[in-house]
């Protein structure tokens, strides 16, 4: 294969961790010939060769899942003024990057991030003028039940006017967003009017370092391409969430893949794949999959419910050191340290208290401060927890009723008003809440419980936990009066908006431009 050197210049402008998701329609060449992977040592060959009969091959694992596994076709209306404040996102799919993930890429210094100026583009069509576009771009997935309910990466999905599945035999099928949780990227799909089509288990028993697992999807577009690789590592926090699980793999991951499985030798799905690591923008070995018992949780309850409502218990907590160890004497540096407890939460009506250590949830130990959010946030609200507590060197037993975690309640209410983002409502990078379902927010305005860093609001300095009292001079009390004064200031042609914003440093006006563009 002949070419130009790139510039050392243009490679480190070419470096970002990339989803390993949404990938443009336009795919214009492919590698001819046989590829043999360096990794393949004569010891690993020998490896092959010892293993029982039918398993120096994974060609009958890949015939028995591989028609389980389908392309995910996403297409989405966005008009000039998204495209502007860059919401096309991965691959020219459409939505934007998610916060989690842009903050990842600035961990690892990736400031331009996928979206940078050497950034992924896939194929636009105009669809009536300049005004208005459609952006047409693919992801992985796989069926999970006969009668056709599909998962994939809520990235894939987000924002899609369109959604078609294509199975490994060509057959092209509509599917319907059941629903989508954008804290675990997990979205279920739907195929209607189906009963006997091919499906995949959702493993019960979670991988080791180590083993042996099979990657299939659609990278690049090209459609069910199958790989190989071990078991890196589990347990990787990536920066993506408080809910951060990630098993990690080496094999050979791209842009496509996203939403699409892993499995294990007995044919299960071990994990759902979802972001890489990559200084050039291809596979280098090291991929992060979402394990089978997260995807199992979410799913269940997008199924029941189209959303998914997580445990809350009310307490700020941090790792337990092994000084704050010594200090509280205990044996070892585990479990979470409650720093405090909000007031009127599940955890001071159970008596929990600043200075506590939780050390178990239901008999499961507790690791770490992460660790406990993790096992709450997986719990339906509504449910009793028994938690291990030390208190004072003594060890107690504290029965916990969760509530319902603050943020989530904010998307069930924004349903209720109808609060729908409309095309003149220009993004602002926000979560929000009315102040009256937050602990300790106050009865007035309406709480930020996440910002985008990338976004405008982010820009001007609004941050998570700050309480906004008016937009415009307009007194605000839900998320959509919020969007509503903000669609009324455009229709108004106003160049920005000012936005009365309260926290523990005192009140003041913040300035929103709305043509502002979004960072990266």
């Amino acid at each position: 294969m002949t070419g130009t050197t790139p510039s050392s210049s243009r490679i480190r402008r070419r470096r970002s961790l990339l989803l390993a998701g949404v990938v443009g329609l336009a795919v214009t060449g492919a590698v001819a010939g046989q590829f043999i992977p360096p990794y393949a040592s004569p010891a690993m060959a020998q490896i092959a060769t010892n293993t029982a009969p039918g398993q120096n091959s994974f060609a009958d694992i890949v015939e028995k899942v591989s028609p389980a596994v389908v392309s995910v076709k996403i297409k989405k209306d966005v008009n000039a003024q998204s495209m502007a404040m860059g919401e096309e996102g991965m691959g020219g799919l459409g939505g934007d990057v998610p916060p989690q993930i842009e903050r990842f890429l600035k961990r690892f210094g990736f400031e331009g991030g996928p979206n940078g100026p050497m950034g992924p583009r896939g194929p636009k069509a105009d669809r009536g003028g300049p005004s208005e576009r459609r952006v047409v771009g693919q992801g992985s997935g796989f069926i999970i039940s006969a009668d056709g309910y599909v998962v994939t990466n809520n990235h894939v999905v987000d924002g899609a006017s369109e959604v078609d599945v294509t199975t490994t035999d060509g057959k092209d099928y509509v599917a319907k967003v059941i629903g989508t949780d954008p804290r675990t990227d997990v979205a279920l799909l739907k195929i209607e009017g189906k009963t006997d089509l091919p499906w995949v288990k959702l493993s019960d028993v979670p991988p080791r370092v180590g083993d042996w697992v099979i990657a299939v999807g659609n990278p690049f577009g090209l459609g069910g391409t199958v790989t190989a690789g071990i078991v890196s590592a589990r347990g990787r926090d990536i920066g993506a969430g408080p809910y951060d699980d990630f098993i990690q793999i080496d094999a050979a991951v791209n842009r496509g893949n996203s939403g699409g499985p892993t499995f294990g030798l007995n044919g299960e799905v071990i994990g759902m794949n979802t972001a890489i690591v990559s200084p050039s923008g291809g596979n280098v070995g090291i991929a992060f999959a979402i394990p089978a018992e997260t995807v199992k949780t979410v799913v269940n309850q997008l199924r029941e419910n189209g959303k998914v409502a997580r445990g809350y218990i009310g307490v700020q907590i941090q790792p337990v050191t092994d000084d704050l160890a010594s200090g509280l004497g205990l044996n070892a540096a585990e479990g979470a340290l409650v720093a405090q407890v909000q007031p009127d939460a599940p955890a001071a009506k159970a008596g929990l208290k600043s200075g506590d250590v939780i050390a178990k949830v239901n008999g499961d130990v507790v690791k770490d401060a992460r660790d406990l959010s993790k096992k709450i946030g997986m719990m339906k609200p509504g449910n009793s927890v028994q938690l291990t507590v030390i208190r004072d060197g003594k060890t107690i037993q504290v029965a916990v009723k969760l509530d319902q975690l603050p943020g989530e309640q904010q998307a069930s209410l924004s349903d209720k008003d109808g609060a729908q983002p409309g095309q003149n409502v220009p993004r602002l990078g926000l979560q929000l809440a009315p102040a009256k379902s937050v602990q300790g927010a106050g009865s007035e305005g309406v709480v930020v419980t996440e910002v985008d860093p990338s976004g405008p609001a982010a820009q001007r300095g609004i941050r998570s936990g700050d309480v906004i009292l008016d937009v415009g001079g307009k007194a605000v009390a839900s998320p959509k009066d919020v969007q509503d004064s903000f669609a009324a200031a455009k229709a108004e042609n106003r160049k920005a908006v000012l936005v009365r914003v309260k926290n523990d440093q005192g009140v003041r006006f913040v300035a929103i431009a709305l043509d502002t563009k979004p960072a990266g």
